[in-house]
């Protein structure tokens, strides 16, 4: 087993070599091969333990079993004690995905602060064929049918190609101690009921099974390979990036014989759950919109368009200050006084000063908002309707500010000034507005 776990090292992770490593040891069966094995290559490692205090004593027993194995050959251990049962509660999390979650900060924690390079796991084939089960029997994607990844970030797991089979008898070889964890026996957890009851029936039916298994495993990755590289060819021909916005064209999306499965492989790591709801919102009226906690996917028109929930930062109102002559946020403006108005634009406007009255207001519109259009004197209208006839998605009037003076709309910003504060033959003083890049 050493022999072929150097050849896989060298195959599958030669940067390994003369990189410092954290091995994570439990104290059970496959983690103190996984320590055996690497004290015989030539890499420095140290050990990593944690203590999830979920088994009383017990929980303790391994704790001082590594503490003491590691004191005998000088291996530098370091170990951390988590209250688990607490933390899920109070995050409202599984006790195994808690315990998740509490190992792996720490770990990328404990990289940055000691200054290593990866932490290695002793999951195995055994664990892959589990993990693939228990997503199997949830409903899942090519993603969690390809299983545990042997790299994955600074987390490396040399050990997946071997069966619990090959790790036992590595262990019983070299006479290696180890923990039985009491839990391990109890079909109180998924995991350990597919381990005891399902996986023997099916290496019953077929001896061959696991090594059968990892081809079709392998098949399913390079099929996982070849959907991403689809992917990122039609991404390219229907998506345009504007800004933080995603925008994709429905005609060119639904031409696709398979869109849906497009649109899941694009949208999957935004945090969307309600996939048929996404996938009618291609039919839907324009303005339906799917949110994730952090993302929404908006039809408008004949695009959806994938933005960032936006909260403003909790305010609405910003003030301008007289004397003001640049203002940063939320829009940067330049504010000066002119002699003579140049070319106008929708990005800047000329006021006559002497009509205003600051501290002006820069806010967010809202419904009812009404102004007096620039051109139309004495004519007022809404600024919905602004929105409609310039044909804004929910996203863009979401993101409009409005410019006033007291309570008067001065500017729909980058729309349309209003016609009240407009420069007459009477005025005196010139105010310019413009909005920097």
């Amino acid at each position: 087993m050493l022999l072929n776990l150097k050849n896989h090292i060298v195959s599958k992770f030669p940067f390994l070599e003369n990189k410092k490593l954290f091995l994570a040891v439990s104290g059970g069966l496959d983690s103190m091969v996984l320590l055996h094995l690497f004290q015989q290559l030539p890499y420095e490692i140290a050990v990593l333990h944690c203590n999830f205090q979920l088994r009383g004593m017990e929980s303790f027993g391994d704790q001082d079993f590594i503490q003491k194995y590691c004191d005998q050959n000088n291996i530098p251990f370091f170990t951390t004690q988590f209250d688990t049962d607490a933390f899920a509660k109070d995050y409202k999390l599984s006790t195994q995905v808690a315990a998740r979650e509490l190992r792996y900060n720490w770990f990328y924690e404990l990289l940055e602060t000691h200054q290593f390079n990866y932490v290695l796991t002793a999951h195995h084939a055994d664990d892959n064929l589990e993990t693939f089960i228990i997503n199997l029997s949830r409903g899942t994607g090519l993603e969690g049918l390809i299983g545990i990844p042997e790299e994955n970030d600074k987390i490396i797991r040399p050990l997946l190609p071997f069966s619990r089979d090959e790790i036992l008898k590595y262990a019983k070889e070299n006479n290696i101690e180890w923990r039985e964890d009491s839990s391990n026996a109890s079909n109180k957890y998924l995991r350990n009921k597919i381990r005891h009851d399902l996986v023997p029936v099916l290496k019953e039916i077929n001896p061959d099974f696991l090594n059968s298994f990892q081809k079709t495993q392998s098949y399913l990755r390079e099929s996982n390979e070849m959907v991403e590289d689809a992917s990122i060819m039609i991404y390219q021909q229907v998506a345009k990036e504007e800004g933080n916005e995603i925008h994709f064209d429905l005609a060119q999306l639904k031409r696709l014989p398979n869109y849906k499965s497009y649109l899941y492989q694009w949208l999957k790591e935004f945090g969307f759950l309600a996939w048929k709801d996404i996938y009618d919102l291609t039919d839907s009226k324009s303005g339906k919109q799917i949110l994730s906690s952090e993302y929404r996917l908006l039809k408008n028109r004949t695009t959806l368009i994938l933005s960032p929930i936006s909260d403003s930062d909790s305010y609405e109102e910003y003030v301008i200050e007289e004397n003001s002559t640049e203002v940063n946020f939320p829009l940067k403006l330049k504010l000066s006084v002119v002699e003579e108005i140049t070319i106008n634009s929708n990005r800047t406007i000329f006021v006559d000063a002497e009509k205003i009255r600051f501290p002006l207001l820069l806010r967010k519109w809202k419904e009812g908002d009404s102004f007096y259009p620039f051109g139309m004197e004495g004519k007022s209208k809404k600024v919905s309707k602004l929105f409609k006839d310039e044909k804004l998605s929910l996203i863009e009037k979401e993101n409009m500010w409005i410019l006033c003076s007291d309570d008067q709309i001065v500017w729909v910003t980058g729309i349309r000034q209003d016609d009240r504060f407009k420069i007459t033959d009477t005025s005196k003083k010139i105010l310019k507005i413009e909005i920097q890049e």
